[in-house]
């Protein structure tokens, strides 16, 4: 049991086979050239991932990359890995596969805000609803960059775009709060030019056992140049990173004479709802206390209502919700380990034979 109470889990990646050779990022960087826009956030991340990956100590031909349609999903052209560019928004689907018949492989899908969440809307929710091991990256620039700027599932309302000359109608997606909705079991956010942050959700999202779902703030210098000036700019991300640490208070905001910040999450005692106060005007017992560990997601979920929907002011990073359940494709293993009336681990002439009585019995008829 750990000190949660929740029955110990394997690990993300303790059933891939490791390695005893030394790697290095280089590793990892395959011999294609990598074609993206100057000054795109997607490098930042690349190389983020591939100085990670020798980290965890794995073969490189147990790990696979699965991409969708858009600028990001150029990714598994990059790494020296396996790797599948594959159907606009099905990339969950496909790597729910890879997961299911593959327990040796460390499965990730990389992904866009447009691939995932528009045609791949479904596809995702129930990737992160099944629980299965797998790792989701969701680059979010809030614009259709490979289709030459058309406003995304992300886009903020009002957003003038090529496809929207009068301004964007739809309201956005909030993709965390869309996670939390679906009870994902790890729901991060992370920046892509804050390397160190980055690099450390990473770890944890590729340590979970389950769906990982991190969103990352990517900017688009092509078409949506700036979107997240806030939350870099050294002047006002102290006011608009909102940073979660479990088992921290949640402070924000200019350093005090404490060396944090003076500004704190607390929960409404009227409405229950999450909200931002000044430390100075609250007692120090009612500032929130990070839980990712909380297994009912409420309170992860209110916090991901303060990302502004624009983006414009404040946004909550870090990971919001690391819990343990059971995953679909270890379920799914043991039940046809169960049907085949076998561990698992026996002998193979043996589990093909149960799989022929199995298909072949009850109502069949042959054909002549």
């Amino acid at each position: 049991m750990t000190e949660l109470g929740i029955p110990a889990l394997r690990s993300g990646t303790e059933s891939v086979p490791t390695t005893d050779q030394p790697q290095t990022g280089k590793d990892f960087t395959s011999d294609q050239e990598v074609r993206w826009c100057p000054g795109c956030g997607d490098y930042a991340v690349l190389k983020a991932v591939q100085s990670f990956l020798p980290d965890l100590g794995l073969r490189r031909e147990n790990i696979v990359f699965v991409s969708g349609i858009g600028c990001s999903s150029r990714f598994p052209y990059y790494l020296d890995t396996y790797g599948m560019h594959s159907i606009h928004g099905r990339a969950p689907s496909i790597a729910t596969g890879i997961a299911t018949a593959r327990e040796d492989l460390s499965v990730w899908v990389v992904t866009g805000d447009g691939d995932a969440l528009s045609i791949g809307g479904n596809h995702l929710i129930h990737a992160l609803r099944r629980n299965v091991n797998m790792t989701i990256l969701l680059f979010n620039n809030r614009i259709y960059g490979l289709t030459k700027g058309q406003y995304s599932p992300t886009s903020e309302t009002g957003k003038v775009t090529k496809s929207t000359p009068m301004g964007s109608l739809d309201h956005p997606f909030n993709p965390v709060s869309l996670a939390l909705g679906a009870e994902a079991s790890f729901v991060a956010r992370t920046i892509d030019s804050d390397r160190k942050h980055l690099t450390s959700v990473l770890a944890a999202a590729a340590a979970h056992r389950g769906t990982s779902l991190v969103e990352i703030y990517q900017n688009c210098p092509i078409f949506n140049d700036g979107a997240f000036d806030a939350i870099k700019n050294p002047d006002t991300k102290a006011d608009a990173i909102i940073p979660l640490v479990h088992g921290e208070q949640v402070r924000f905001g200019a350093l005090g004479e404490d060396g944090r910040g003076t500004r704190a999450l607390v929960r409404d005692r009227s409405t229950g709802n999450i909200r931002t106060v000044a430390v100075a005007d609250v007692d120090d017992a009612d500032i929130l206390v990070h839980d990712a560990h909380q297994d009912d997601p409420s309170t992860a979920f209110a916090i991901s209502r303060l990302t502004d929907s624009g983006y414009l002011n404040q946004s909550p990073i870090g990971i919001f919700r690391q819990v343990e359940r059971r995953t679909y494709d270890d379920a799914a293993r043991e039940q046809v380990a169960a049907a085949l009336g076998g561990s698992g681990n026996d002998d193979t002439a043996g589990r093909a034979a149960r799989l022929a009585a199995l298909i072949g019995g009850g109502d069949t008829w042959t054909i002549l």
